[in-house]
């Protein structure tokens, strides 16, 4: 048997879990369901049954991210694809076929995306060793979801009679409640999980056939990628070229061999903050409580915050709570929350894309204060990291060290500040900032100028590649 080669696809842009998951921060590197995020969590269910590490394709933008939080699973990816822009799932895990056929293995590759719960994985590895040996004799096989309601919110898979590995007749979009109840009723159809297991090159031969254009656009933007330590950049101009399509659409529709196995393994794809409601630990209640949260009288309530959240007679309400927002939604409207997010966008907030407190390779900073030209911000940096070399144009800045030791650039001078010690960087002084000890460094900055954004950096040295050419 072929080794199994996982695929994370980590392209995810979080707005369905808003506020809690964010354009910069989506929901595949938040712990919704259990301790581990949800890409550790992907990572943890297949690793038994991996016989490599795993290639994982990821918006450029989350590199850090994904590269720490597997670190923290003590795994190195095969290979951290970098996408400069999206293009869906076809093109992505065709860059990862040609990946592993360039590290020299025609490995079965298990393609998962990274937001998904499982909650029996047991059941999981048993769906795909079955669908191995399928695959292994050139099928495309997709895991049905056994459906336990009517959901409209899924596409649906329709499957020849018979156990096992069956033949898929077609491919159903999402349907209304009578023809989703139909389904339910008839047997014979799965919902589509968005999870594969194919050869290699099986895959890129039906690209070949299929979507001629898109294989040279990617075969293009991996050949021209840069590559480094820890990531593999796709040449942006190639990978733009190639069409915007899903796997579904490109070639398993048309495909004259995909294959489906049944999976029941407990599945949700954690699509709205209901279904996180449905797959989480409830009371007797069916209260679902994640933070410091007090309910009298509540009933089929999800609750998440990091302050005190206070609930009182409620019933099938979503109330969750960040630094910078509070959402409070009916359950059965709760995938409304897209509108907020659209209605956020277009009135230029930031809301939309970040969060109060940003990570970043280095650490990260809280915005804990801001007003008519100052801001407060609390900064984290990790022991040995160092910030890049930069200058402000419209602001200066005042560091305050709260524990831990600073070594300080500042102009043509380095100092080292410790605890209740402090310095100013005038405007337009080129200065960094490095945490040479082996505990966290925490300081206060001040700003104050003109101007405060973040554009306003320019940097001359930067061991993340964040300088400009």
């Amino acid at each position: 048997m072929l080794p199994i080669l996982p695929v994370i696809l980590s392209g995810g842009s979080g707005t369905r879990l808003w506020p809690l998951s964010r354009e910069a921060y989506p929901k595949q590197f938040l712990p919704l369901v259990g301790d581990a995020t949800m890409l550790q969590a992907t990572w943890k269910r297949v690793a038994a049954i991996a016989g490599t590490a795993p290639i994982v394709v990821a918006n450029q933008e989350h590199r850090f991210m994904a590269a720490e939080q597997l670190r923290e699973c003590d795994v190195t990816p095969a290979a951290l694809i970098l996408e400069p822009v999206g293009r869906n799932t076809a093109p992505a895990i065709a860059i990862a076929a040609l990946q592993a056929l360039a590290a020299g293995e025609d490995a079965l590759l298990l393609v998962l995306p990274s937001d998904h719960v499982v909650r029996d994985d047991t059941a999981f590895h048993d769906a795909v060793h079955e669908a191995a040996t399928a695959a292994q004799h050139g099928k495309l096989v997709t895991f049905g979801i056994v459906p336990t309601a009517p959901e409209t919110g899924y596409g649906y898979i329709k499957a020849t009679a018979g156990q096992g590995v069956r033949a898929v007749e077609r491919f159903v979009e999402k349907p209304d409640l009578a023809t989703a109840e139909n389904y339910l009723a008839s047997g014979g159809y799965f919902w589509n999980s968005g999870m594969f297991l194919f050869k290699a090159s099986r895959y890129l031969d039906e690209l070949r056939t299929l979507q001629p254009a898109m294989l040279s656009a990617c075969e293009q933007a991996l050949a021209k990628a840069s590559r480094d330590t820890d990531f593999i950049r796709l040449d942006a101009e190639a990978f733009s070229q190639s069409p915007n399509d899903s796997i579904d659409y490109a070639v398993m529709e048309k495909t004259r061999d995909a294959a489906v196995v049944p999976l029941d393994a407990g599945w949700s794809d954690v699509g709205s903050w209901a279904a996180l409601w449905e797959v989480s630990d409830k009371d007797a209640n069916g209260n679902a409580h994640h933070g410091d949260v007090i309910e009298i009288g509540c009933h089929n309530t999800y609750a998440h915050g990091s302050r005190l959240i206070a609930m009182v007679g409620l019933q099938d309400v979503v109330v969750v709570e960040t630094d910078d927002a509070v959402m409070v939604g009916h359950r059965n409207r709760i995938q409304e929350v897209k509108e907020i997010v659209n209605r956020i966008k277009r009135d230029g907030r930031s809301e939309a894309a970040a969060h109060r407190k940003v990570y970043r390779p280095w650490g990260a900073y809280d915005s804990i204060d801001n007003g008519d030209r100052f801001q407060v911000k609390r900064i984290t940096v990790k022991p040995g990291a160092t910030l890049s070399l930069q200058m402000h144009h419209h602001r200066a800045e005042h560091w305050i060290v709260v524990s831990g030791t600073a070594e300080v650039t500042r102009g043509e001078e380095v100092i080292l500040l410790t605890e209740n010690q402090s310095t100013y960087i005038p405007l337009g002084v080129t200065h960094r900032l490095k945490n040479p000890g082996k505990l966290p460094l925490e300081l206060i900055e001040v700003q104050s100028g003109s101007y405060l954004g973040e554009d306003d950096i320019v940097r001359f040295e930067d061991q993340y590649g964040r300088v400009a050419g």
